[in-house]
């Protein structure tokens, strides 16, 4: 089994239990009430540098990350410092995330907040709506045929976004097929927690310029977005290399600065 078979088994485990006292029938009655969110794929308009800030405590590959972990304070400090999003972990046995931390973030920030976990169920994407995101992760990895049109549509309903997330060629053809609109490209095959940079590069510049294409995991400096952005990216998501800085705001104005 690998780690992403393991975290998502996991996380259906996890749902279930949760499903018992808070039903889906329940989850979307609240979702019928709730006003819209903060439009996610707007976030990638307009001029200048588009950074999805990731806030991650820790990782299966990279152990504890930020010991000083406080998501509300790290979330403010990044909008301040011109994040077009937020991501927000939200996976607990290995990335120690947790739904609270999304739902307080987006209490209070204005832009849009990424719900970001191995989600492979309606309940799921559901939770993620009532929690407050204004977009939910669909890892095609963890999908099996047709899920990922399934769970794409069921964001749709629900009034948010999808980034279904990919790591191959064929990865990135199932996202068109399933009408995904928002497709990232991982440097990082979730298989085995390897990382290769030069894979998106390469990766980005098939997906269709129709759909916003994230280039994610693996950026370091602002050279490398530039030669992200120069093959078709149109949004970063950063995690670690700002989760690692004693003040992530200052470094997301450094990988931002025009060029």
């Amino acid at each position: 089994m690998t780690i992403l078979d393991e975290l998502a088994a996991l996380r259906r485990e996890d749902a279930s239990v949760l499903e018992k006292t808070a039903p889906l029938a329940t989850l979307e009655a609240i979702i019928a009430d709730l006003p819209p969110p903060p439009d996610f794929k707007r976030a990638f308009s307009g001029d200048g540098i588009h950074v999805i800030a990731e806030l991650k405590k820790a990782s299966p590959s990279k152990g504890l990350i930020r010991e000083d972990f406080r998501p509300l304070t790290l979330a403010l400090e990044l909008e301040r410092n011109g994040a077009a999003a937020i991501s927000c972990l939200c996976e607990p046995h290995r990335f120690l995330g947790h739904e609270e931390y999304l739902r307080s973030v987006a209490r209070q920030v204005a832009i849009p907040v990424l719900y970001k976990d191995f989600v492979t169920t309606r309940y799921q994407v559901a939770r993620a709506r009532v929690c407050g995101a204004a977009a939910v992760l669909l890892i095609a990895a963890a999908l099996e045929n047709g899920e990922l049109a399934t769970l794409a549509a069921a964001a749709r309903e629900y009034g948010f976004s999808a980034l279904v997330e990919t790591h191959t060629h064929e990865e990135i053809a199932t996202a068109i097929d399933a009408g995904a609109d928002v497709i990232g490209v991982n440097c990082r095959d979730l298989k085995t927690f390897r990382t290769d940079p030069a894979i998106t590069a390469d990766l980005i510049k098939t997906i269709p310029s129709s759909c916003i294409r994230i280039a994610e995991s693996g950026i370091r400096t602002h050279a490398d977005i530039v030669q992200l952005r120069a093959a078709g990216a149109d949004g970063f998501l950063i995690g670690e290399t700002l989760m690692r800085q004693p003040a992530p705001g200052a470094m997301l104005r450094e990988l931002t600065a025009s060029y």
